[in-house]
């Protein structure tokens, strides 16, 4: 997430049909004190994201204050509080894949998508995101699609892998 986003004021807003799945995860989940994080993972892992106005059910549900939900959702960078793509792409431009060409991957999987990193596509398929180091030094540069790695990445088999993406979505 973007700094610019970590600033605004979030919108706690919630339609009823987000507001009943986050009851129903925390009914599931079995919400308790300790769950804090494992039960943002199952609502994030279910809406492909955070939704703002989902916190204060959690805060709720855990009897903890708001503040310290959305410190936790903003602190750990496997959250997102903004809608995200049904498909994660995550450029590496660590050391080891700057070095080996990843501003070139990252070009290309800007222009296949029509998006900057840390955006998501409009039709809400694409979300694409880059990192400081992915630990897969001895494959850079890397790309990872859906939790899937990809070494020794090229700009053609990025453009193969979205293209095939893109035909499996339309």
């Amino acid at each position: 997430m973007s700094d610019e986003s970590k600033d605004q004021k979030l919108d706690l807003s919630l339609d009823s049909e987000t507001s009943r799945n986050v009851e129903r995860i925390l009914t599931e989940q079995g919400g308790a004190r300790g769950s804090l994080i494992s039960l943002l993972q199952a609502i994030q892992k279910e809406l492909n994201y955070l939704p703002p106005g989902a916190l204060p059910i959690v805060a709720r549900q855990l009897n903890l204050p708001l503040s310290q939900i959305v410190s936790v959702a903003r602190f750990y960078g496997s959250f997102s509080l903004l809608p995200r793509g049904k498909h994660i792409v995550t450029c590496c431009l660590g050391t080891a894949c700057h070095v080996r060409g990843a501003a070139r991957i990252l070009a290309e999987v800007s222009r296949i998508l029509r998006i900057d990193p840390d955006e998501t596509t409009e039709d809400k398929i694409f979300s694409f995101d880059i990192v400081r180091c992915l630990g897969a030094c001895a494959l850079a540069p890397v790309m990872v699609v859906d939790g899937v790695f990809h070494g020794k990445m090229t700009p053609k088999k990025a453009k193969n892998i979205l293209q095939h993406i893109l035909r499996e979505e339309s």
